[in-house]
């Protein structure tokens, strides 16, 4: 089993900054991929931002805003937010990928944290 712990989020006034930040652990052998997508009321789940194996990938909409960096030895992954608008609003998931103990594949979701902006 994997299990993803989330913390950070929160309500933020247009223009502010928040940091999350999610933790893996479990029987894990190794993970590839580490990333963020989010879930805006009546929209489709979408990626933000992931790193796979050391290469990251952003979303257009987000690009120049937020940051993602993830650290291999810890298992985890922060998603630093800045310049926040209306539009980012969403609950935010973590998802981890990769291989257990057991060699079988895995991935992960965190149970999401709410990110509300103000304007």
């Amino acid at each position: 089993q994997v299990q993803l712990v989330e913390s950070g989020g929160g309500l933020v006034q247009g223009g502010g900054s928040l940091r999350l930040s999610c933790v893996a652990s479990g029987s894990i052998l190794r993970i590839s991929t580490m990333g963020w997508y989010r879930q805006a009321p009546g929209k489709q789940r979408e990626l933000v931002a992931d790193n796979k194996d050391g290469n990251t990938n952003y979303a257009e909409s987000i690009k120049g805003r937020f940051t993602i960096s993830r650290d291999v030895a810890k298992r985890t992954v922060e998603l630093q937010m800045n310049n926040l608008k209306p539009e980012d609003t969403a609950v935010y998931y973590c998802n981890v990928a990769g291989r257990m103990l057991s060699l079988r594949p895995f991935n992960s979701w965190g149970h999401g944290t709410q990110v509300t902006v103000s304007s």
